[in-house]
Order: structure tokens, then C-alpha cells, then sequence
């Protein structure tokens, strides 16, 4: 089952909000390219997946500070143009360049055991609660009862 933590959502809303009035103050012209990501969470971890098609992982940064996960990197573009060169473009709807998405992590996460794996274009993540975030079950002891306490005295 999928369910949504509201503390995650209110996180990320405030994320695609920044990311639109940042494509409103460039009137609509987008001068990087900014990739999408899945954010989720289980017991253990805290999850993300990047979209990174056509970047190298060679050409990723991943830096985390002050609980914020910040991706950075670059996507060559298909050709480069070489000194000298003319060539005519009919259509360019493939973005490249910089990008970079910084996530802000709830309190309580393991920073010294993150774990990142690129395949197939796309970027996991997996960032480990500390202990004391991950649930754990509290243990009930039966208390005595006055006339037990009584025959022990």
C-alpha cells in the first residue's frame, strides 16, 4: 500500500512551489534543467528516485548537509559543436546543462549511511532513519497487584 506522510508532502509541495516561481521569474524560460524525483518513505528509510537521462555518473554530485540532500550534475548535450563547425538544428526539445534539487530531510536520518546507485538513467537513494525515528515496540510489564504486595511484605 501507498500512503503519503503528511510532513513529506507539505516538504515537497513547498519544493514545486519554489520550482515554479522560479520558472515564473524567467518568464517561462527554463535555463536549466530541473529532473523529476519519486520521494517515499518505509520503517527504515527515506527514498529517492531521479529521473537522469542521458547524464553520465561521473558527471553526479551528492552532497548532504544540515539534513539536505542536495543532487547536482550536468547533462552534455547530444552533440557538442566543434570549433569551426556549422550545423543546423530543426528541433531541440532535449533540455541539457546543470541542474541541481536539494531535498530538505525531516530531523533523525543517518547521514553517514546514505546510499546512492545510478542505472539505466535513473538514481536511487536510500537514506537511513537513526535510531531513534525508526518505529520500535514498547514492551508492557503486568504490574503486581496490592495483595500480592501485601503477602510479599
Amino acid at each position: 500500500m501507498l500512503t503519503t506522510t503528511s510532513k513529506l508532502d507539505r516538504m515537497f509541495t513547498l519544493n514545486r512551489a519554489l520550482d515554479r516561481m522560479l520558472e515564473h521569474a524567467t518568464n517561462g524560460a527554463n535555463p536549466f534543467w530541473v529532473p523529476a524525483l519519486d520521494v517515499a518513505e518505509n520503517g527504515e528509510s527515506y527514498l529517492i528516485a531521479a529521473e537522469l537521462p542521458g547524464v553520465r555518473h561521473e558527471d553526479l554530485d551528492i552532497s548532504f548537509e544540515r539534513n539536505v540532500l542536495t543532487i547536482r550534475g550536468t547533462k552534455h548535450p547530444a552533440w557538442e559543436q566543434k570549433e569551426g563547425q556549422e550545423y543546423r538544428v530543426y528541433t531541440a526539445e532535449r533540455l541539457a546543462g546543470t541542474f541541481e534539487r536539494a531535498i530538505r530531510l525531516p530531523e533523525y536520518v543517518d547521514g553517514d549511511r546514505i546510499d546512492a546507485s545510478f542505472q539505466n538513467g535513473v538514481l536511487m537513494i536510500a537514506i537511513p532513519k537513526s535510531a531513534a525515528a525508526q518505529p520500535r515496540k514498547i514492551a508492557v510489564r503486568a504490574s503486581e497487584t496490592l495483595a500480592e504486595s501485601e503477602v510479599n511484605n
